[in-house]
């Protein structure tokens, strides 16, 4: 597929208005998590809320670093999720996680992120059915009994 690089705005959930525009971010579906250089968040005031936390690297290394809580915006899509307080020598990562919340895919023909469509939902006839399924099963019970 290749590898390609997209700009976004990364912003602290609590203080909209303390963001940081972010180029080159690298798109990567194997990652789980997007990465974001520590200096960065900590400039905009996003807080850390674990810390410690275990990685296993492409190269099969093992890192720990620090999680937080940030708003990512792509163009009209946004997003909130956890973010990786990347340290010197990481890399700048938009990961699985985020393209999922901002309802977006790779198209790897053009390398570029493309609207993944409709988001699936539950049937709104689920709940009739489970409802109705009580109901039989309180009328089952109360001739049993």
């Amino acid at each position: 597929m290749g590898t390609f690089h997209t700009n976004c705005k990364i912003e602290n959930p609590a203080e909209r208005q303390r963001s940081a525009l972010l180029s080159k971010l690298l798109v990567d579906t194997g990652s789980e998590f997007t990465w974001i250089a520590a200096t960065t968040l900590d400039r905009i005031g996003v807080r850390h809320e674990q810390k410690e936390v275990s990685f296993v690297m492409a190269n099969g290394g093992h890192v720990t670093r620090r999680v937080g809580f940030a708003i990512i915006r792509l163009d009209q899509y946004f997003t909130i999720d956890e973010v990786v307080f990347a340290e010197p020598g990481d890399l700048m990562l938009l990961g699985a996680r985020t393209l999922e919340g901002l309802n977006l895919m790779v198209d790897p023909a053009r390398r570029r992120l493309v609207a993944a469509g409709p988001v699936p939902a539950a049937s709104p006839t689920q709940p009739r059915l489970a409802a109705a399924r009580r109901v039989s099963n309180r009328s089952r019970r109360a001739k049993a009994a």
